[in-house]
């Protein structure tokens, strides 16, 4: 057996320790390295499940990347049509990591009621638009069915629904303007059936689209049947995307163009970086304030040892060694401490992710509750690395062994 973990081994297990100076000491340290986890395992799973929710919303409505013409002049509304006879759809072929390419058009709309109106985008899709990231939007009715005939369903927002007194099952008289129009031209009038209300928590997408079948713009547009305002390119990774957008614009031609979310929602996205540099600054003044609060636990273990270290310097043991057992004893904390943070904190972000119980403005963070997100790496990254820094932290401490002088030490009381 490892003679310094032998002799650890016996100074844990050991009962007088129980009783001696040390004890609330060890406590306190263990303490703050089970808080400093949970608080570092909260600080990860919320900023990323933030990140990672806020990128899904964005997605969810406009894609990873988006091809339009060049006379759209970043437009909301679709102004020029493009032909879906493309190398690129129904497949992007490519393109590695392009997993779904869809067809949509925007206009401009307004929906009436005898009391209210209000402003909105009505996004036009069709049959091969990919409704899997928004069901999870629907809190009301159902998804419109766009894969037969021409129908008059459309998926309203909660937001829109409450402002305009609207229920499911009611029509949405909507008005739309007609291109080139003369000032007295009666506008295009559309009377919507309401089979589904959303809620993405995303205010700036909420207070505006209206999903409806893209054959009524194609119609009042008078495009070509195989026309579409542009395409919403989504991708299998994310972290690829500024990558996977330089070889889309490369891989369509030059009368369109190509726009990752990342540019198109700038503001969003660089906010979201911020979050990496508070997530870095709160683990690194975690770890720091539990590795002083070992540094303590360790002195004072090493004082209170000092006979014990002074009759083992006396049969030989080398000043390493002695300090191999300390370290060993302090490790052994640490990982108490893990053990108890790791527990806890896991059992809060799970309560978290089933129940929701913090809630979060939604005009602020673009989500009503903390979204959370656990992954094993992480996990064991942030555990192994509080391990191995604590360790380190606590070598010089360490250090303080070689200065005892095994004559006095012996009779150190």
């Amino acid at each position: 057996m490892n003679f310094e973990y032998f002799i650890a081994k016996r100074l844990i297990k050991g009962k007088e320790h129980k009783s001696s100076i040390s004890t609330p000491i060890i406590k306190i340290a263990i303490f703050a390295i089970a808080i400093g986890m949970i608080m570092m395992l909260i600080t990860v799973a919320t900023g990323v499940g933030l990140q990672r929710k806020i990128r899904e919303k964005v997605a969810a409505f406009n894609g990873h990347v988006l091809i339009s013409s060049f006379d759209n002049n970043s437009s909301v509304e679709s102004l020029m049509p493009i032909s879906s006879k493309q190398d690129f759809y129904p497949e992007f072929s490519s393109v590695k990591g392009v997993v779904h390419i869809q067809g949509v058009a925007t206009k401009m709309g307004l929906i009436r009621t005898e009391n209210d109106f209000d402003g909105v985008v009505v996004k036009g899709v069709g049959k091969d638009y990919d409704w899997n990231l928004f069901k999870e939007y629907l809190v009301e009715g159902q998804i419109p069915d766009f894969t037969s005939k021409l129908n008059d369903e459309i998926l309203l927002s909660s937001h829109i629904a409450n402002r305009l007194g609207l229920n499911i099952g009611d029509k949405a008289i909507t008005y739309f303007l007609k291109k080139n129009a003369q000032s007295n031209s009666k506008p295009f009038v559309r009377a919507f059936h309401i089979v589904g209300i959303y809620k993405s928590g995303f205010q700036d997408f909420d207070e505006t689209f209206v999903f409806a079948d893209i054959r009524h713009i194609i119609k009042m547009n008078k495009w070509q049947p195989d026309e579409v305002g542009n395409f919403e390119v989504f991708l299998d990774n994310f972290d690829q995307i500024d990558q996977k957008g330089k070889e889309i614009y490369e891989n369509i031609p030059s009368t369109l163009d190509s726009q990752t979310i990342t540019l198109k929602y700038a503001t969003i996205f660089e906010w979201l970086k911020l979050f990496d540099l508070n997530i870095i600054g709160i683990i690194g003044i975690i770890i720091l304030v539990a590795g002083i609060n070992m540094i303590t636990a360790l002195l004072v273990l090493i004082l209170e040892r000092t006979p014990m270290i002074g009759i083992l310097k006396a049969l030989g043991s080398n000043d390493w060694s002695i300090r191999k057992v300390f370290l060993y004893n302090a490790a052994y904390l640490i990982l108490i401490g893990l053990f108890w943070g790791n527990l806890i904190g896991i059992s809060l972000l799970l309560i978290q992710d089933y129940y929701g119980i913090v809630s979060l403005n939604p005009e602020t963070y673009y989500v009503s509750t903390a979204p959370t997100y656990i992954n094993i790496g992480y996990v064991l990254l942030l555990n192994l690395g509080t391990m191995l820094l604590c360790i380190t932290m606590l070598l010089i401490p360490s250090y303080i062994i070689a200065k005892i002088s095994p004559t006095k030490s012996i009779r150190f009381q």
